[in-house]
């Protein structure tokens, strides 16, 4: 694996969240395993392959916290990007009361990674809240159901109204950067096979591909963001592909995922 250089450190996203991911050279992809931290405590979503384990974990490192500091690991779905590294963080960590956090339809497979007794379902938390102690961050806990997966759900940080979003609202692209931000011609291009910017590659184009592919179908896709468009978000951090963090990329990224045909199973028939 080459690592870009210039994400060889821990990145801050926001108060107290930092991206803790990397990106491989060779095969264009990005994966975005976040890092929350408060106070004393930190909680890992989404932690990654077994196979970038030791990337995550030195970042998780540089970014001063002690692996026995994490009480949490969140898993917003089972596919092995995400969940391989699972066992390797709980030997690491070595706290007994450590979380694994879940949605009841993904723990069949999750339970493949782990012993099931650390294992905890977001139904069984208190108004789908995750709160760090009595009066610190909260994060809460949205299912989007088949987007992609059966037990999909999304994350949001009430205090920096950030949402980790898993695979909705990424990417792959041999251009790559952590935080995207769209320009004014973007908004009033007609055609993303043909930049106006002569870009070589278009970042929108990018982010409606990879739902075509990754999503079931229209109508879960749809449903998943008539959740979202709802909410009051200032950033989006996927799993894969770039960081949205203005108001104006998120509306409109959400629009034209809205408005996208040809999803899924909904391409092929």
């Amino acid at each position: 694996m080459t690592i870009d250089k210039k994400y060889d450190r821990p990145i801050k996203v926001s108060e107290g969240i930092y991206w803790v991911g990397y990106r491989d050279e060779k095969s264009n992809l990005s994966c975005n395993p976040y890092l929350v931290v408060q106070g004393d405590k930190a909680v890992l979503i989404d932690s990654g392959s077994r196979t970038d384990f030791a990337a995550v974990m030195m970042k998780v490192l540089q970014a001063g916290v002690d692996p026995q500091q994490i009480v949490g690991l969140i898993y917003q779905h089972y596919d092995p990007d995400l969940c391989g590294s699972m066992s390797n963080f709980i030997d690491m960590c070595d706290n007994p009361e450590i979380k694994i956090i879940s949605e009841e339809n993904s723990n069949v497979f999750i339970s493949f990674y782990i012993h099931s007794d650390k294992n905890h379902l977001i139904d069984s938390i208190d108004n789908y809240e995750y709160k760090f102690n009595l009066n610190g961050r909260i994060l809460e806990f949205i299912k989007t159901p088949y987007s992609h997966s059966p037990g999909s759900f999304v994350t949001f940080d009430k205090r920096t109204k950030t949402l980790f979003t898993s695979d909705l609202f990424g990417s792959y692209s041999i251009i790559w950067d952590l935080f995207l931000e769209l320009t004014e011609q973007c908004y009033t291009c007609l055609n993303f096979d043909e930049c106006p910017n002569k870009h070589i590659v278009c970042p929108v184009k990018d982010i409606l591909a990879f739902h075509k592919e990754m999503m079931p179908n229209k109508k879960a896709l749809r449903y998943a963001l008539s959740i979202i468009k709802k909410m009051n978000i200032e950033c989006i951090a996927p799993q894969h592909g770039s960081i949205l963090n203005r108001e104006k990329d998120i509306s409109f990224v959400i629009h034209k995922l809205e408005t996208l045909e040809g999803v899924g199973i909904d391409g092929i028939l």
